[in-house]
Order: structure tokens, then sequence, then C-alpha cells
């Protein structure tokens, strides 16, 4: 796959190598949300089916890219919401423990914290392996041989979120299925550039917030529940979740049951008639492109990088348990953070730092350019300190 930046509207002298902060938006993602906004300037171009429609095409698409029935996805206006929806479901005589890996996303940590509080559970964290040699591998299989009878629920990101470490997400859904644990996943930072299958993976719940690497707007998500949750409770009683939402006449002919699916933890209001037409051209444009060729054009294009990484003692995960599209470097000794990060702000090379890495997170839009106007910046900062 070729780059694709003429798609996005970044400024040219910047080297933006921070997706997994924030995405910038396709051109198509903002022609969508002008649009919607236009049309807001006249109701009567707003008709009943339009509270529904685009949302049923959105929940399709995200099917689509995770291997899931529309129905069974929901619309969700962030991962808290959506992983809270899913933890307050939980069945309470499965296990004792709810497990999590060490620095886990807080919005997880926290929704997974109250509910061990609640009901009595206890809440283990799989540290990751002091050693960096093989630690990828040596914290999956730490992951996998912790889940046992015991065990109620395994929450945990796709991917760590702060340096990119890969999960063997099929290994571990295998292993909570042997044992009766719920597995619930918050995609955020992989899915839209990773591929995610939810029934080769046995995943329970997926939730993803949608700016990152579904490359939509702020404040929408998206969320999928398998049928295990179709007979749960949602957050909120909205009127657009019951069955007879779509019959405006008939909306005070109150019903006990909720829209078919996952339909019933939808948001309320989740027919936003700004952000979803957004998230749904972002989708869409993802489904075109297929976020496996996305980790193959991250993995090319980061390639320079990884090689100088690895010749000059910084740390970086190896490739099979590494994602292409977001990995952490550690630095070498003696190399100073601060100063790194000031001259990454200087050069105008945008980064994050989570944790102890750096965190470079890439996409279709960054060229070699942008690569080797990082590797110069690092080459400079080992010069000084020789």
């Amino acid at each position: 796959m070729k780059n694709q930046k003429e798609l996005f509207q970044l400024p040219e002298d910047i080297h933006y190598l921070n997706g997994a902060y924030m995405s910038p938006l396709l051109r198509s993602v903002e022609e969508a949300g002008i649009a919607a906004l236009i049309k807001k300037r006249n109701p009567t171009q707003i008709t009943p089916t339009d509270f529904f429609s685009v949302a049923e095409t959105l929940r399709g698409n995200f099917g689509k890219l995770v291997n899931c029935s529309g129905e069974q996805v929901a619309i969700i206006p962030s991962a808290s919401y959506g992983l809270t929806s899913a933890i307050q479901n939980l069945p309470k005589d499965n296990g004792s423990t709810a497990l999590v890996v060490s620095d886990e996303f807080p919005s997880g940590y926290y929704a997974i914290e109250k509910w061990c509080k609640i009901n009595n559970k206890q809440l283990k964290v799989i540290k990751a392996p002091e050693s960096m040699v093989n630690r990828g591998q040596q914290w999956n299989r730490q992951i996998i041989d912790a889940i046992n009878d015991d065990t109620a629920v395994v929450l945990m990101s796709s991917i760590h979120w702060t340096d990119g470490t890969l999960y063997d997400l099929k290994a571990i859904g295998k292993k909570c299925k042997s044992h009766n644990a719920i597995f619930i996943v918050d995609g955020t930072q992989s899915v839209g550039a990773l591929p995610i299958d939810v029934v080769s993976f046995q995943i329970d719940a997926l939730v993803c917030a949608g700016y990152k690497w579904l490359m939509g707007p702020y404040s929408i998500g998206l969320a999928y529940y398998s049928e295990f949750f179709n007979s749960g409770s949602p957050l909120e009683e909205t009127w657009m979740n019951r069955s007879n939402a779509q019959i405006f006449s008939s909306l005070t002919n109150y019903v006990d049951d909720y829209s078919i699916g996952a339909g019933g933890y939808n948001m309320g209001e989740f027919s936003n008639f700004n952000l979803l037409p957004m998230l749904n051209a972002a989708i869409e444009q993802i489904l075109k492109w297929d976020p496996s060729n996305i980790q193959s054009y991250c993995d090319q294009l980061s390639q320079p990088l990884i090689n100088f990484l690895n010749d000059n003692e910084f740390w970086v995960e190896v490739h099979d348990y590494r994602a292409k599209h977001l990995f952490g470097i550690g630095l070498p000794e003696g190399v100073d953070s601060q100063l790194v990060l000031q001259k990454l702000v200087d050069n105008r090379i945008f980064v994050s730092v989570r944790g102890k890495a750096i965190r470079i997170s890439i996409h279709l839009y960054n060229t070699d350019d942008d690569i080797a106007a990082l590797i110069s910046l690092l080459k400079g900062i080992l010069a000084e300190k020789r």
C-alpha cells in the first residue's frame, strides 16, 4: 500500500508520529461533519428515519471491521461508558478474581476495581516482566497461566497502550472460555489499525473510543457485546433503546423489552447527527484500506527506525510481540529523557510519553521523511552524549 497523506490535511512542516494520542481527520470525515452541520440549519431536513438509519449503517460497518453482526454493536460516548456497561452485567458466581495487566488504562482499571469492591472480588494485576529480554512473550505466558477456575473476568487492552506490546488475544480468549471467565477487551489503541476478530478471539465485549485508530471525532465510540449480554441492563433508560422506538406515534405505549441484540446498550441520543456521519465515513475508509494493510505499511515504514534503535542500545519490543502502528522506545543509559522530549518539540516531531516509554504511533499519512527526521534527531542526541 502506498502512502495516503493526500487524504488528510496535516501541515507540511510537522512530523506527526502521535496517532495514539488522537488521529488527524480525513478530508472525507471533515466533509461529512460539515455537511451534517449544514443539514441542521433546516430541521425539516432531519426526518424520524434519520434518528436510526445512519446508526444502523455505522453499527453494520463496525461489525464488518471486527467480524460480528451489526445487531451486536452499541454506540457509546466513551470507552469508560462501554466498559462499565459490560462490567455491571458480569455474573457474580463464576469466580472470585478479576485479572488486569499492570499499568492498564485507567478507565478499565477503575471500572473493574469498583466492581471488585462492591462484589467482594479480588483484583489481581499481572505485572510486566522486569527483564526487557523476551518481555512480550513472558508477559503473555504469565497472563495465560494466571487464568483458572477462580477467574471471573479478564479485562485488558488489545495491545498495551503505553508501549504497543502485542497480546495473544486468541490464546487468552481460549483460556478464558475453558474456565468460564468473561473476556473484556479495550480495543481503543488498535481497532482500525490492527485486525481484530471477536469470534476467533472469543471476546465477550470489545470497547473502542472513536477518535484514535477509528479515525473519527471525539466523544463517540463503538462496542461489541456478545449474545451473553443480550439480556443485561443498560446504564441508562433512553426511549431510543426500546423495541418500539422507531414508531414515534406509539412512544407512550410503554414496553419492557429493549432493541434486539446489543441495541439496549446504545447511549441516549445515539443518533448524534453530527458525529455519526463522521465516524461512519472514517470506518468506511478503514474498510477500504483493510487494517492488515495498515499494519504492513507501518511495519515497512518503521523498519529503518527499528534497525537504528536495535543498533544503538535503545529498547524496543521484538517484532512478533510489537504492534506495528504503536510502539514504545526505551532510551539508552545516560540519555536524558527530558532533553529528548525538548528536542522533539523544537524540531516539530510529535510523539507521546506514556509510562517509561517514548511512544511512537504511525499511520498511512506518515512518510519516510517522518521516520528519517526522528532518526536524525536521535543520532544527534547520541553524538552529543559521546
